[in-house]
């Protein structure tokens, strides 16, 4: 619905041989909007495992994959924006579901209120219009709600929607419209995404042979090169088979020993 098989495609058919085939006439947006008129199925995990659930359906086949995107402050530094993005693959055949995810900072997620055309455009320039879309409603704080412009991507239709706004109220709200096909910095991280997924299927379990032998955990705990005390930075990546169960222990996976004194709580408080 959103034009995501234009960069999950091509990869999965080099990297794996999978085609891809798009249903017609399918409705994601009964799983959830970013705009909050429909409300996300579930965890993103889950929402992307209905999607590909309700495609099987339609399309009577037993490998389906879907994609599930959510923005907002970065995990570890509260106050940069962050998308994060899983591309799924359930088989149905084989019980097997592997999903691939990339986490990036680079991101036009924003949103703004604003009172005249001058702030709007200023706005737009900011986050890469009009190659990346625009929203505009009216201000959710307001008592006039009901418009709603998605997909703007001309001066025309922005100075429109703007107008209209602002003839029934005194802002009007402006934000990103983060639909892949209208946000071609999204698209770049459901591609690294899509790398990750097909990673993880060449990953073979090394008791059983079953594909998405992959991190289940890390263990943090990398010593001090000063002190030797425990830091924060990870020690270890235990690797899991979902079929058997088979587990492996990979220590020093950024190739490090030892952690810098600057990351140490004691060496450095």
């Amino acid at each position: 619905m959103h034009g995501k098989e234009q960069v999950i495609a091509p990869i999965l058919q080099q990297e794996l041989g999978i085609q891809v085939t798009v249903p017609t006439a399918f409705d994601t947006d009964y799983f959830g909007t970013f705009t909050g008129e429909i409300e996300r199925a579930g965890t993103q995990i889950e929402a992307a495992r209905f999607k590909a659930q309700r495609g099987l359906e339609r399309m009577n086949e037993s490998l389906g994959l879907a994609s599930e995107g959510s923005f907002g402050p970065h995990p570890s530094s509260g106050f940069i924006a962050s998308n994060l993005e899983i591309v799924l693959l359930l088989d149905t055949r084989h019980d097997l579901e592997v999903f691939g995810m990339a986490l990036s900072t680079n991101t036009n997620h924003s949103h703004r209120v604003v009172r005249n055309l001058k702030e709007a455009k200023d706005f737009a320039v900011q986050v890469g219009f009009p190659q990346h879309g625009l929203i505009v409603s009216a201000d959710p704080k307001s008592s006039n709600q009901g418009l709603l412009f998605k997909g703007i991507v001309s001066e025309v239709a922005l100075n429109e929607a703007i107008q209209t706004v602002l003839a029934q109220s005194s802002t009007a709200f402006l934000q990103t419209d983060m639909r892949a096909m209208y946000n071609p910095t999204r698209m770049k991280v459901i591609a690294e995404a899509t790398q990750n997924l097909a990673a993880k299927l060449r990953s073979y379990c090394p008791n059983c042979g079953w594909p998405g032998f992959e991190i289940a955990k890390r263990k943090i705990g990398l010593p001090c090169e000063w002190c030797m005390s425990p830091t924060e930075l990870v020690l270890a990546e235990v690797y899991e088979c979902k079929k058997c169960k088979h587990q492996i222990e990979k220590k020093h996976p950024d190739g490090k020993e030892f952690a810098d004194p600057g990351r140490c709580m004691y060496c450095n408080p």
